[in-house]
Formats: structure tokens, C-alpha cells, sequence
């Protein structure tokens, strides 16, 4: 039985369009070949659902089974590399196309997981892990510092999306769509604000090592 509709679709693989492209952005950055931007770009793209469908016993992975992500993926990565110089006329692209995966998948990653039937908790947890699982695997294979684990406001806004479509699921107050549609709004439009105005998490740095620089 179908247990999702043509929103999460499409929302879904906007998801996986837009996290490519970031992926395949980073990986030029860094001078990988052919074989690694498309490897990057895939796992950016699809890493975090595959970890929520693990989670939540949709086994194989959708990421795995069906060709429409490979194929999403793969294409997102060919338009990057053969309109790279476009990519990079827009202000830190990587960035801008991170925002909205991140905001695209912390939408879907709860709205499957209330549709195979688990709780509120679990919903926002593996919501917030769908949205940014991808850019902690591309960050780790690019050798950089996971964003989570530094002072941007990046996997807390995962976070307020993921917790709004909960939110809207269990009040029914308004339409599902336009439910999700908000959350999107929201994660969003507060990492994008976070980003302009360097809105950051507290750091607490360690004394001892601040005061031997």
C-alpha cells in the first residue's frame, strides 16, 4: 500500500536534487575526479535517508531500490560539473543548495516516518538525521569538520521543521500540504537568515587551552 503521496515525492526528490548539487559543488571545490564528485553528490543526496529507512524497517532503502535517485543524483552532478562556472556566479552555492536540502529533507524524513507508524519522538529524531546525515557523510569524505558539530544554527532548524510537520500531524488543525509546506518555510528561511546575520550557537570554549594561546 502506497503510504505517502505525490507531496512527499516531489519533495523528496527536490531533496535529493538540490543536496547533489551541493554535494557535486563541494567535491569540485576540491578537485575530485568524475567518479568522486558523483560519489559525493549520491551520498550526499541519499545518505541520510537510507540511515532513516534503516531506522524505521524500510528495508532495502528507497536510495538503494529505486532508480529515480541514482538518477536524480547522477544528473544533479552532470549539470553541476557542465554548468560549474553558472554554480559559481551564485553566492556561495554550496551553501544556498544545502539550505534547501536540509530544509526539503527534514520534511520528508518526518512525514515517512509517521507514515510507517512511529511516534512523535522518533519522527523529529529521524527527521532531523535525514536532513543532515548527507552533509555530515560529504563532510567527513571531503575531510572537513561536520557543520552540525560546529556553532551554526544548522541542525537545530532541521530540528523546528522536523518538529512543525509532528506539530501539524497530530493537531490536524490544517492540511498536511500545507503543513509541510511551512516547515519548509521555516527551516529555511531561518538557516538562510542564520547565515546572513551569523546567527550562531553559544561556544564554550575551553579555558585552558584559550589561555596558552
Amino acid at each position: 500500500m502506497d503510504k505517502l503521496h505525490w507531496l512527499y515525492d516531489f519533495l523528496d526528490l527536490t531533496g535529493t536534487f538540490v543536496f547533489a548539487i551541493s554535494g557535486a559543488a563541494a567535491a569540485k571545490e576540491r578537485g575530485l575526479d568524475l567518479f568522486g564528485i558523483c560519489a559525493v553528490a549520491f551520498t550526499v543526496a541519499c545518505g541520510g535517508g537510507i540511515i532513516r529507512d534503516l531506522c524505521i524497517g524500510a528495508i532495502p532503502p528507497a536510495g538503494l531500490t529505486n532508480w529515480h535517485y541514482l538518477f536524480t543524483a547522477t544528473i544533479a552532478a552532470g549539470l553541476t560539473i557542465g554548468f560549474y562556472p553558472f554554480v559559481q556566479q551564485i553566492n556561495n552555492p554550496v551553501l544556498l543548495f544545502d539550505a534547501l536540502g536540509l530544509s526539503l529533507f527534514a520534511v520528508t524524513g518526518a512525514q515517512k516516518t509517521l507514515a510507517y507508524g512511529h511516534n512523535a519522538e522518533v519522527a523529529v529524531l529521524l527527521g532531523t538525521t535525514t536532513a543532515v546525515g548527507g552533509g555530515v557523510l560529504r563532510d567527513i569524505l571531503l575531510n572537513r569538520i561536520p557543520v552540525i558539530l560546529e556553532k551554526e544554527i544548522y541542525a537545530s532548524a532541521a530540528l523546528l521543521g522536523a518538529c512543525i510537520v509532528v506539530l501539524g500531524n497530530y493537531l490536524q488543525w490544517i492540511p498536511d500540504d500545507w503543513v509541510s509546506i511551512i516547515a519548509l518555510m521555516i527551516c529555511f528561511g531561518l538557516r538562510l537568515l542564520a547565515l546572513h546575520y551569523h546567527w550562531n550557537l553559544p561556544v564554550y570554549a575551553n579555558d585552558k587551552i584559550r589561555s596558552d594561546k
